[in-house]
């Protein structure tokens, strides 16, 4: 099973529709996770277009997004544990907010944003994966998002675009 994963994407302030490079990168998934930050509710049904979406608000979310997807969640996606959350810096990184999301949890990947800073690392053997921004780029040198290849184990990969 392939999983598109994105976050940050700040829509509609920021772009007015997904950039052509992420739509031609996630055809054929079979699901979209979105790490919040979404901004407004209409980006659901962009994604929605694509493939079944599923999601967490971020800090920057109205309630329509708060309610719609909650904060915090995990997802069962085809035998793996996906923990899903924002995370919010504070006095701890963004990286540290996402692990205590999930400490007392069974989870086999935790996927989280607001950084907007790609990052693929091992953390305790669960991998955790921020998919950067698709259309706010912030200080990165790229705009990215991220597929999960769900098998026999989960192969993550890092996308980066202009």
């Amino acid at each position: 099973m392939r999983v598109g994963v994105v976050s940050d994407t700040h829509m509609f302030g920021r772009a007015k529709q997904l950039p052509q490079a992420l739509v031609e990168g996630l055809q054929g998934v079979d699901l979209i996770v979105h790490a919040g930050d979404w901004i407004d509710e209409r980006v659901v049904g962009l994604f929605e277009q694509i493939a079944p979406t599923d999601g967490v608000a971020g800090n920057n979310d109205g309630m329509d997004i708060i309610e719609r997807f909650g904060r915090h969640k995990v997802l069962n996606v085809s035998g793996f544990r996906i923990g899903l959350v924002h995370g919010d810096g504070g006095r701890k990184s963004t990286l540290d907010k996402a692990i205590d999301a999930f400490r007392d949890m069974s989870v086999d990947v935790i996927v989280f944003g607001h950084s907007h800073i790609p990052y693929q690392g091992l953390h305790n053997g669960i991998l955790l994966f921020n998919p950067g921004s698709p259309t706010d780029k912030r200080r990165q040198p790229r705009y990215s998002y991220g597929i999960l290849e769900l098998g026999s184990s989960v192969e993550a990969s890092l996308f980066y675009f202009d």
